[in-house]
């Protein structure tokens, strides 16, 4: 019986992995390829968001990565390539999006609540620390 499991598990598991295979593209070279994967990792999934265009196996990113694919082979550079790709999805499918007036709190917002909360972690350190001859006596009374 157990050898049997085993052997269902391994039949499921082959025919599995096919359903989350991207989809195989005729690529001219091993650069192309190459190229392929450095371009789509630089980019955003627009359904998941938080995955590469490369690792992402939403629909949408499929018909991404076939037009990216297609004006590779029109021969467009890169740079061109994203430009076509920001035009159309805005700077947020770019995960280094560049420095510009809409992009300054994704750049400069993490820092900036850092460095304030450290600002109130020292203030709150240093009342804390304070001489003992500035804190009030006690009474000596209990209650």
């Amino acid at each position: 019986m157990k050898r049997f499991a085993a052997a269902l598990l391994a039949f499921s598991l082959t025919f599995s992995i096919n359903a989350f295979a991207i989809d195989p593209l005729p690529f001219q070279s091993n650069a192309q390829r190459l190229r392929f994967q450095h371009l789509t990792s630089e980019l955003r999934c627009m359904v998941c968001q938080d995955e590469s265009l490369l690792a992402s196996n939403a629909d949408f990113a499929k018909q991404l990565r076939r037009q990216i694919f297609e004006q590779m082979q029109q021969g467009k550079s890169d740079k061109e390539i994203k430009h076509w790709l920001v035009a159309r999805y805005s700077t947020f499918i770019l995960y280094d999006p560049p420095l510009a007036p809409s992009t300054i709190a994704l750049w400069f917002g993490t820092p900036a609540i850092f460095l304030v909360g450290a600002g109130v972690v020292i203030v709150l350190l240093r009342r804390r620390a304070r001489p003992a001859d500035t804190i009030a006596e006690e009474s000596g009374e209990d209650w």
